[in-house]
């Protein structure tokens, strides 16, 4: 009866200890998108620091487009309150989703924005302005690569939660799947061109 009991013991002890070894490769595979998206989540907020110099720099030559100006300031102000909910949890789909709507409603807005500035030559060529411009450029597509890092992680995570014996425990331990940072507006996915 010992040799029963013990085989039994030492069974219940190996599926105690492969559980927590799936529970552990679930934490870490979450924790590594979660830090994929506070990449991005650097850059989205360097993006919106630089947003109100290029409003007041365009402020000054763009006297009758006030409508164009605030727009960019309100989807810039839309924009920022989404991040903190999605940056509070990475992987809530509804946060996500807010953020990547308000992302796409920016972006328009710059591209209104850089559209109405191709008629104003003499703002095109101050140097602020193109300064301004160059920082933006290149933030965009420090955006674009920390996007792709994130939901290459988030691919790796929700694989690895799908996948047998990880799918038969995940959703008890609440990991639930995570969104991908997807764009759905057609002009967004050229990316913001800001050219001065």
């Amino acid at each position: 009866m010992t040799t029963v009991l013990l085989i039994f013991l030492g069974v219940i002890a190996f599926f105690i200890l492969y559980i927590i070894m799936i529970y552990n490769r679930l934490v870490k595979l979450k924790n590594r998108f979660k830090n994929a998206f506070s990449q991005i989540d650097v850059q989205l907020r360097r993006r919106y620091d630089l947003i109100p110099n290029l409003v007041e720099t365009a402020k000054a030559y763009l006297k009758h487009e006030h409508e164009t100006l605030r727009e960019v300031i309100e989807a810039r102000n839309q924009a920022m309150a989404a991040i903190k909910g999605a940056s509070r949890n990475p992987g809530d789909a509804t946060a996500m989703k807010s953020l990547m709507g308000a992302e796409a409603a920016l972006g328009g807005a710059l591209l209104n924005l850089n559209a109405v500035m191709e008629n104003y030559p003499d703002l095109k060529a101050d140097k602020t302005m193109a300064q301004l411009s160059e920082e933006i450029s290149s933030t965009e597509n420090r955006v674009s690569f920390a996007r792709q890092a994130f939901n290459d992680e988030v691919m790796v995570y929700n694989t690895q939660r799908e996948t047998f014996p990880d799918v038969l425990f995940a959703g008890v331990f609440g990991f639930n799947a995570a969104a991908l940072w997807e764009i759905t507006d057609a002009r967004a996915r050229e990316g913001v061109k800001v050219s001065f």
